[in-house]
Formats: structure tokens, C-alpha cells, sequence
């Protein structure tokens, strides 16, 4: 890497990392603001409130807007570049607007790599610090059905030919009542499984079973079998209960993945909001390389406007990202959209966009 390569780096390390750090603390300032009861009420030191609750919030927001800072950061120093002929003097020493181009492919991969592995790690376990501390301390005075913490006449599948049915449930003492697990076979019943009363074993990572009965059907007669107390790995665990929206955001995507085969299984019908976040996880990584491509090749040509008009160009150009994000989001969830297009959609749309740009620039 030579001056030139250094110093654009330079400038778009700087650039992103000053928009980043400035937003965050203005949407920190502002979240402030909002909760300062909430704190207040939940008794804890500053120290307590930062490591518990911002430590988890900062993470999520700057992975939220992390393609949008990286696109703005572009825009903005490669029109000040414009804007003072410098990169007019860069061309005219005989560089080529590909190898002008060069440090924008470094930076773009750089930040996207960053990205990609806060997703598959850090975020989820940010957004779970920060869902737990909100139920907890923010929300802690909801009512019950407002938290939807205790669930009702639950059936889901566990596997190819066993069903499970639970009566009531509660997710945060992770105990109910009125079990009743039944396993097919061609299509009749061999084995039941029933409990009155049952709970998650914290010890055993099981479950605990009291005034449980056994029954095998076979073809000629049955077997009815009074278990009192007993432990049974049921083939589920309390994640798997606990029908929280948001829950797919607090895993780390080898959890996400292991969920997403669980509920393949069972045929759920969250399996396309649960593939669509997997996708998410790889697509809007890629969104950043190619949000940094159009960014430069746009505020690379000196225009009347200077920078103002570039970052107008760059907002309508981010709105329109997100609009298509949405949208398919919303197909795939709520309709037929195949998961991985929804997800890859926009890139590919924005990607042909970002090709043409490219090839038109040096004319």
C-alpha cells in the first residue's frame, strides 16, 4: 500500500469511526433522557445500569445502523476530496479510477468482516443483556398478559412422530401443568406420556415430571404405567417454549442454527422469520461493501453542491435500501418470498446498481 492507499484509509477509518461514535452518543443521550425514571426506580448505580443495560444497547443500535454510518462516512469524505480537487490531482498524476479505487475495496471488505462477526456473536449476546435488562427494570410493571410470560393450550411437534401438548405454562418460573406427549406410528398411536404437573430441572437440564403416567399401545393391548415423580428428556427445552418474537435475535447463530433445524422439524410456522434472520446475518454485511462502492463513485465526480448534494443523493439512496429491506422482510414472513431472497434481494438490486455505477464512473 503506497501514500495514496494510507490516506484515503485514513480518512475513512477516521470518518466512520467519528460518525459512529458521534451518533451513538446522541442516541445514548437521548435514550437518557427517556428512562431516567426507569433507572431511578430500579435502584442501581450508574456502573450497574452501563454494564447491564448499555453495554447491550450501544452494540445493537451501531449493528442496526452500521451499512448506514459506513455509507454517510463515504459520501462525506470523498466529497470533501472532490470539493477541494483532490482527487481531480490524484487522476491527473496517472492513476487509474481503478486503483483510485483500490483503498475503498480494502476499507468496504474491512468493515464488512467486522460486521459479519459481530452478527454471528457479539449482537446476539448484546441483545440478550438488553432484553433481559429490560424486562426486568423497564418493563418490570406490565401486567402478565402484557409480558406474555404465561402460555395456554401450547401443541407443537417435537419430532417426525411425536406431538407434545401443554395446557399452561409459565416462561419465567418455566413450570406448568397438564403435559401430554404422544408418539405415531403409521399413523396410530403407540406411547403416551401425561404429567399433571411438570418443570424444568435446572441441575438435570431436564425435565421433572410429577404424578406422570406412561402408556404403550400395542397391537393386541395396552400397558399403563404410574410414574409418580420422574426426570424425561422431552425433546424440547424451555427456549423452545418461551415464543418471544425477539428470541431469535439473542442467539448466537450456531444456537440459531440448531433452532432453525428444531423447528424445520416440527414444521413452525416462525421458520421463515427464524431463516430470514439467519440470512440477515450474511446479507447486510455484504450491503456494506457494496453501500461503500456507490458511495465513493458518486462523491468521487465534483459537482455543483458540494458535499450537501452528495449527502442528499446518499440519504435517498439509504431510504430506498431499507424500503427494499422491508418489504421483503415483510413478503417472506407474511407470505410465499423464498427466505434467502428476501434477505439477498436488496443486496443483488443494489449490487447490479453498484456494477453500473462502477463501470460508468470512469467515463
Amino acid at each position: 500500500m503506497n501514500i495514496l492507499d494510507r490516506y484515503i484509509l485514513g480518512k475513512f477509518f477516521s470518518s466512520f469511526f467519528f460518525c459512529i461514535l458521534l451518533m451513538t452518543v446522541i442516541v445514548v443521550v437521548v435514550d437518557i433522557s427517556e428512562k431516567t425514571d426507569d433507572f431511578v426506580k430500579s435502584g442501581l448505580s450508574a456502573s450497574r445500569i452501563m454494564t447491564d443495560y448499555y453495554f447491550g444497547f450501544i452494540p445493537r443500535i451501531d449493528a442496526m445502523l452500521f451499512p448506514l454510518f459506513v455509507f454517510i462516512a463515504v459520501i462525506f469524505f470523498t466529497s470533501k476530496m472532490a470539493g477541494r480537487s483532490e482527487i481531480i490531482a490524484i487522476f491527473s498524476s496517472g492513476v487509474s479510477f481503478n486503483r483510485f479505487m483500490f483503498p475503498y475495496f480494502v476499507g468496504g471488505i474491512l468493515l464488512s468482516g467486522m460486521l459479519w462477526a459481530a452478527n454471528q456473536y457479539v449482537v446476539p449476546q448484546a441483545n440478550r443483556k438488553w432484553a433481559d435488562f429490560d424486562k426486568k427494570y423497564i418493563h418490570f410493571n406490565m401486567s402478565e398478559n402484557e409480558k406474555s410470560t404465561y402460555k395456554q393450550n401450547l401443541y407443537f411437534r417435537v419430532d417426525s412422530n411425536t406431538y407434545a401438548a401443554i395446557r399452561n405454562y409459565d416462561t419465567i418460573s418455566k413450570s406448568g401443568y397438564n403435559l401430554s406427549i404422544q408418539r405415531f406410528k403409521n399413523r396410530q398411536l403407540v406411547y403416551n406420556l401425561r404429567a399433571t404437573n411438570f418443570k424444568w430441572d435446572t441441575l438435570y437440564k431436564n425435565w421433572k415430571l410429577m404424578n406422570a403416567m406412561e402408556r404403550t399401545v400395542q397391537t393386541l393391548n395396552e400397558q399403563n404405567v404410574p410414574l409418580g415423580t420422574t426426570n424425561r428428556n422431552l425433546g424440547f427445552k424451555p427456549v423452545d417454549l418461551n415464543r418471544d418474537e425477539y428470541l431469535k435475535d439473542q442467539m448466537p447463530t450456531s444456537e440459531l442454527n440448531q433452532y432453525i433445524k428444531l423447528e424445520r422439524l416440527r414444521g413452525s410456522e416462525m421458520l421463515n422469520t427464524l431463516l430470514v434472520e439467519k440470512y440477515n446475518r450474511d446479507a447486510i454485511p455484504v450491503s456494506v461493501f457494496i453501500l461503500t462502492l456507490i458511495g465513493a463513485v458518486l462523491a468521487s465526480r465534483k459537482v455543483r453542491g458540494g458535499s450537501g448534494a452528495h449527502l442528499a443523493l446518499g440519504v435517498v439512496i439509504s431510504v430506498s435500501y431499507i424500503i427494499f429491506s422491508r418489504f421483503s422482510l415483510v413478503f417472506a414472513t407474511k407470505g410465499n418470498f423464498t427466505p434467502w431472497l428476501a434477505a439477498w434481494t436488496p443486496n443483488l438490486i443494489f449490487g447490479m446498481l453498484a456494477a453500473y455505477l462502477y463501470k460508468k464512473a470512469p467515463k
